[in-house]
């Protein structure tokens, strides 16, 4: 069960409680839209090697992120719930490659990746309600043959 969440938190919490994530989300859908990361014009240009601002994107992103691990692990910082934080390696496997490709192409062909699905369509995409179908169909599909698969 190598993909099997392990930093899960075992405080119980009230639904009011989750809607600064909702909040959150909210806010993450609008910088979505105002940088562009959500045009399928941008994105294509991305795949077609005419353009940097979805490469930008991404960089900061990643070195976001990892500043932030870096900060995480030589601080020890812990939740706002004084939780450890822990960080778990994870093998590689050829499925990765596999998985990846099929990211990139599904990215490349409707133009969104699972984050931005939902900021496409409450700006009124529509045509997105069937990627985001193909997203939930994908995830359940591998989710039932998971045990099944080479890992």
């Amino acid at each position: 069960m190598d993909a099997m969440c392990i930093n899960v938190s075992q405080l119980e919490h009230k639904w009011q409680h989750k809607l600064k994530y909702l909040l959150v989300g909210i806010v993450f859908g609008i910088v979505f839209v105002k940088g562009e990361i959500i045009s399928w014009y941008r994105i294509q240009e991305m795949f077609r090697l005419q353009s940097f601002h979805m490469y930008g994107v991404i960089g900061s992103a990643v070195v976001v992120g990892a500043i932030s691990v870096w900060l995480i692990k030589k601080l020890k910082l812990k939740t706002i719930y004084s939780e450890e934080i822990q960080f778990h390696e994870k093998p590689f496997n050829k499925g990765i490659i596999y998985g990846g490709l099929l990211f990139g192409l599904g990215w490349a062909i409707t133009g969104a990746c699972p984050g931005p699905l939902y900021a496409q369509i409450g700006i009124g995409y529509s045509v997105i309600i069937i990627t985001l179908l193909s997203a939930i169909s994908g995830t359940w599909v591998y989710g039932y043959f998971r045990e099944k698969l080479p890992h």
